[in-house]
């Protein structure tokens, strides 16, 4: 059975997470309240449809609330992604994903019950800043405000200890959750397992205490 979204929002960011579930095979209704961005759309979402998602007889109308996942990428109109992300909330929508313009649009949305919030821009501006600051530094995860996943080429330095004689968790309060050593990857690696160079470690902790291990190991 095919996976079933809605995404409300066809700016670049909603449009871009409707291609890309489609193109994973997943069903998609598309809404927008402009019709030339919805008929951009409608050669690729399975539904695309002109509508203001803040009229709760119109989502009733359209059956969203059927659905189990729907993303809310509504751009500069703050006020129309609450108004929406409540709406949904209230109809008993499972899940609901809200893209955040700000830190005040992020906490209204936690407050009426989004449950994942995402914020594209910060997120993307934080990666390419670990990345520039490292070469190692292969890519990040934002799972707070203060906390992330990281992937970290392992580096000379650290190549040929294992976990346990770098004593990461004690000496820098991260933990390496796996490593991908060409085409596999060790999930929750023993202690003893030895880094090799070239080891992409996934690591999850603090931001500084990652980053204090980056400066430290990768240098």
């Amino acid at each position: 059975m095919k996976k079933e979204f809605v995404v409300i929002g066809l700016g670049r960011f909603g449009g871009s997470i409707v291609s890309e579930l489609v193109r994973l095979g997943a069903d998609v209704m598309a809404i927008d309240s402009h019709s030339e961005r919805v008929d951009e759309y409608a050669k690729i979402a399975t539904q695309a449809i002109i509508a203001d998602t803040t009229d709760e007889e119109v989502i009733k109308s359209l059956g969203i609330r059927n659905f189990e996942h729907v993303i809310v990428a509504i751009g500069e109109n703050i006020q129309a992604s609450i108004l929406t992300t409540l709406i949904l909330k209230e109809l008993g929508v499972k899940q609901v994903t809200v893209k955040a313009q700000n830190d005040y649009h992020a906490k209204v949305l936690k407050r009426i019950g989004a449950d994942h919030i995402i914020h594209p821009e910060r997120d993307m501006a934080i990666r390419i800043a670990n990345n520039m600051m490292s070469n190692n530094v292969l890519d990040y995860l934002e799972l707070s405000d203060e906390h992330s996943i990281m992937e970290i080429k392992a580096s000379e330095r650290i190549a040929g200890f294992s976990i346990k004689d770098l004593d990461i968790r004690a000496n820098y309060g991260i933990n390496i959750v796996g490593i991908k050593r060409d085409e596999t990857i060790l999930i929750s690696p023993n202690a003893e397992e030895k880094i090799l160079l070239g080891d992409v470690l996934l690591v999850i902790g603090a931001d500084v205490d990652i980053n204090r291990f980056v400066k430290k190991t990768m240098g």
